[in-house]
């Protein structure tokens, strides 16, 4: 759609659904994976794009959690029919859900959010960062022609790269209609945690070929340090033109985003917190506007598109 009163990410687009769990597993320490059927939403859904879910049929917990897009299944006709999210349990609804089995309800909304851009449409989540104006021109943009895809995660950070990896790469298509993305030549994917018992869908990456390094706070798994370390190094290497798109621990986000900043490549950072009503009306999720210096929910930074 192209009016701005009604954009795809936009709450009166979404679809709200009870569904039924197909599968649930356990990926890493305190990590997991739960697969739903949801035809319509797998039809539509991005990358980077997310659902607000809640346990069906009950009132404990009451306000549901937004999750991030994992991944879509296909059916053996190769249409969408279901969809992945990955969660840390952490809190009382996931603390649950990872104790439910196929058969059990969720109730489900969405999608949400904008989803990371493509070429003819630039945007992110939400953000308080932003590059220079010569980096970034006002008004909504197309990210400049890349071959280098950088994806830099931080704890459960890594959940909206694998589509949009597999999309990068040419492998698979997402929305409706499907985003035109063009391919990367190369595609590194830096995953940062605290300990090597928390990388969670690791083998997923590496089995798409594409450049996978990690870094672990105690040095149990990869490089030992941060995972701004590891970007560094990738941006040293030269490989062309580079686009960086960014999701984890705010801190961290910051780092990513000033680092891009003196490097001069555009970047998106993805704001994944809790909130209650998945649009902003909540104002649970806030930030300040770089440029003028007001404080906004989210909603306001989805309308506006917020460039980085």
């Amino acid at each position: 759609m192209t009016n701005p009163l009604h954009a795809a990410h936009y709450a009166d687009q979404a679809i709200q659904q009870t569904v039924e769990i197909v599968q649930s597993e356990r990926l890493a320490r305190d990590t997991f994976r739960v697969r739903f059927d949801a035809p319509e939403i797998a039809r539509r859904i991005v990358p980077g794009q997310f659902l607000m879910l809640r346990l069906a049929d009950v009132n404990d917990p009451l306000i549901g959690r937004p999750l991030a897009l994992y991944d879509t299944v296909l059916s053996a006709r190769g249409e969408p029919e279901a969809v992945d999210v990955v969660y840390l349990a952490k809190g009382k609804l996931t603390s649950r859900l990872w104790q439910m089995r196929a058969g059990q309800r969720l109730d489900v909304w969405g999608p949400l959010g904008n989803g990371f851009g493509v070429s003819g449409q630039y945007s992110v989540l939400s953000t308080q960062y932003s590059l220079p104006p010569h980096l970034s021109p006002p008004g909504i943009h197309s990210p400049p022609a890349s071959n280098h895809l950088i994806m830099v995660a931080g704890g459960i950070g890594q959940t909206p790269f694998l589509a949009l990896a597999q999309e990068a790469l040419g492998l698979k298509k997402y929305g409706d209609p499907p985003r035109q993305m063009p391919r990367a030549a190369h595609i590194t994917f830096c995953y940062g945690a605290r300990t090597a018992d928390y990388f969670a869908g690791v083998e997923d990456f590496q089995r798409l070929g594409i450049d996978v390094r990690l870094a672990t706070d105690d040095g149990s798994r990869g490089h030992h340090g941060l995972v701004t370390d590891l970007l560094k190094e990738v941006l040293g290497e030269q490989r062309g033109q580079a686009r960086i798109v960014c999701c984890g621990p705010e801190p961290m986000m910051e780092a990513v985003a000033h680092i891009a900043h003196e490097a001069k490549i555009p970047c998106e950072v993805s704001l994944e917190t809790p909130m209650a009503c998945g649009v902003g009306i909540c104002f649970t999720l806030r930030r300040q506007n770089p440029r003028t210096g007001r404080r906004m929910g989210l909603q306001a930074h989805l309308r506006r598109r917020t460039r980085v």
